[in-house]
């Protein structure tokens, strides 16, 4: 399979221990997600969903850092301007939060450019400003994490597992 989004329902990796993690994994961070969603519904900053989500899944005791800084390079050189992860959960997968009207491409390839820089194979794209947030979320799948990019950073090299 090729990097992009699988729609839900979709498995990735499917039969394999890695696979069952990774589902495992993304399993309790849509249902953490969804608890932080019944709380106030729809309509918030994208940020109020982030500082609740960050605090729900550390609530559910999983690693979880948060705006976690990734310098970026190209051919060696450092970009001024480095990316901020919304989320990285037990440093495996990426949480990208949204609060718009309509995920567009744009977003999930974003998503898949930092799956890309910083050497990770999934990614949830969360957005929050959905009636039922399980409409509201996408999974995004690097199926070449460990290929070396003259974007990747360094200090996320070497793989998550």
């Amino acid at each position: 399979m090729k990097s992009g989004v699988i729609q839900r329902g979709e498995e990735e990796n499917a039969g394999d221990a890695d696979g069952k993690i990774f589902r495992d994994l993304s399993g309790a961070i849509i249902a953490a997600s969804i608890e932080v969603h019944e709380v106030p519904g729809a309509g918030l900053l994208e940020g109020m969903y982030e500082a609740a989500l960050f605090h729900e899944v550390g609530l559910r005791g999983i690693a979880v850092q948060r705006q976690l800084e990734v310098p970026v390079f190209y051919k060696g050189v450092s970009l001024t301007q480095a990316l901020r992860l919304d989320l990285l959960v037990e440093n495996a997968i990426v949480v990208e939060l949204k609060s718009v009207e309509a995920v567009l491409p744009v977003h999930k390839a974003q998503l898949l450019s930092y799956l890309g820089l910083t050497k990770r194979e999934l990614g949830l794209l969360i957005n929050f400003n959905t009636p039922q947030l399980k409409s509201g979320v996408h999974r995004v799948v690097n199926s070449y994490p460990k290929t070396s990019a003259s974007f990747a950073s360094p200090a996320f090299s070497s793989s998550p597992h």
